[in-house]
């Protein structure tokens, strides 16, 4: 067995580039990008009223006019009207062309009209208030996202203001979950007092497509024959194979024994680690990935956030959501392993802090409900306190 050190640093000797291709705008969120993207215009493309009121020359102003003949309505819109007469105003609306002969918009709540005359009740204005200059926030060329960016809601919001309906993005890889295990039924199904229901590869698939991959289920039996046959296939079609179950040592774990028939190269087979000692990790003559999880549903959970998602962004340009916590109890953990441990997050007079969940195994489905960051404690300590912080792996 290896260490968890060096199994992260022998999964990203195995990081590549899948390429890019063009995805339809509302289809990015969540990817990274792969080009940098520019302004195709400035922004705001024409000096922008930002306030409901009236808009006048402040030379006017200066000279102590205080009311003004309105000569018409600037609306949101419409093309960009011109002030006649600078001793006159223009109402203007929110979002709307400042008019060609104004520089200050003075807001509705310090004006009293009537019959057509805008009184102002204000004694200081300044040139250019209330208004978004052209090209304040942007010129024509800027960059305003560079690549590698994850694309958020607020960036698809600017993606669309400069003009894209299809953006370019870093491919995903193609891949393949694979459940294996004769006591697992389909969750449509009512399973008899000796068999579960699947529920790893659903998980798995639920984790992929939030990283926006949608993943291929498969269903493998404890036969060798059928496993060679089935993973032959899909090795041929998929960037990676994801398997849960079948890489332990007892006598129905065959899969590492298929997957050696296969021509896979074992890069690692065992980790000093609890949960997820049995992981196995390799790559095959066509250098697809096999990422296979020890079957309960905690190791499968924790050797996918831990190992296959660094290995995606690391693959992608994307970054894991990390961060410091204190426990809210101390740990104890006698075993010589690292012992990545699941917790709760609260904040507690300003300090983040992770609370363990208690009693949980390696098959304790009800506890990762529950789970919001993974806490691995390295394996050359044993007792672990209150008074020092330990990092995190944020989950999604």
């Amino acid at each position: 067995m290896i260490s968890v050190a060096k199994a992260l640093q022998l999964i990203n000797m195995q990081v590549r580039d899948f390429g890019a291709h063009d995805v339809d705008l509302l289809n990015a969120n969540g990817r990274i990008l792969a080009q940098d993207v520019s302004a195709d215009r400035d922004y705001p493309p024409f000096n922008r009223v930002t306030m409901d009121g009236i808009a006048i020359s402040s030379e006017a102003f200066k000279t102590g006019k205080r009311e003004f003949k309105i000569e018409g309505i600037q609306a949101a819109g419409q093309e960009q009207q011109t002030l006649k007469d600078p001793l006159n105003c223009l109402e203007v609306m929110t979002g709307a062309m400042l008019p060609i002969g104004c520089d200050a918009v003075i807001q509705y709540e310090l004006c009293e009209i009537t019959s057509g005359i805008a009184k102002v009740q204000s004694d200081v204005i300044t040139v250019f208030q209330n208004i978004h200059p052209q090209g304040n926030d942007s010129k024509q060329g800027d960059i305003l996202i560079k690549s590698d960016t994850t694309i958020t809601p607020a960036i698809t919001g600017l993606l669309a203001a400069a003009g894209l309906t299809k953006v370019r993005v870093k491919r995903l890889p193609t891949v393949a979950v694979c459940a294996t295990g004769d006591e697992l039924v389909e969750i449509d199904q009512q399973p008899l007092p000796h068999q579960i229901r699947q529920s790893n590869s659903y998980m798995l698939l639920a984790e992929l497509q939030q990283e926006g991959i949608e993943a291929q289920r498969y269903h493998i039996a404890d036969d060798p024959q059928t496993m060679l046959a089935q993973l032959s296939t899909l090795v041929q079609s998929n960037d990676v194979i994801m398997l849960s179950g079948a890489v332990s040592k007892g006598k129905f774990d065959h899969l590492p024994n298929v997957l050696k028939q296969l021509g896979m190269q074992t890069i690692f087979h065992g980790i000093t680690q609890r949960p997820g000692k049995p992981f196995l990790f390799g790559v095959m003559p066509n250098e697809a990935l096999v990422f296979a999880f020890p079957g309960n549903p905690i190791s499968t959970f924790v050797c996918y956030q831990l190992y296959f998602r660094e290995w995606l962004y690391a693959c992608i340009g994307k970054k894991q959501k990390t961060a410091k916590a204190f426990l809210s109890r101390p740990v104890s953990f006698k075993p010589q392993l690292t012992y990545h441990m699941l917790v709760t997050l609260s904040f507690e007079a300003g300090l983040l802090k992770a609370s363990p969940i208690s009693n949980s195994t390696s098959g304790d489905l009800i506890s990762l409900a529950h789970t919001e960051a993974i806490v691995s404690f390295p394996a050359d300590r044993q007792e672990f306190g209150t008074d020092e912080p330990f990092d995190l792996l944020l989950l999604n």
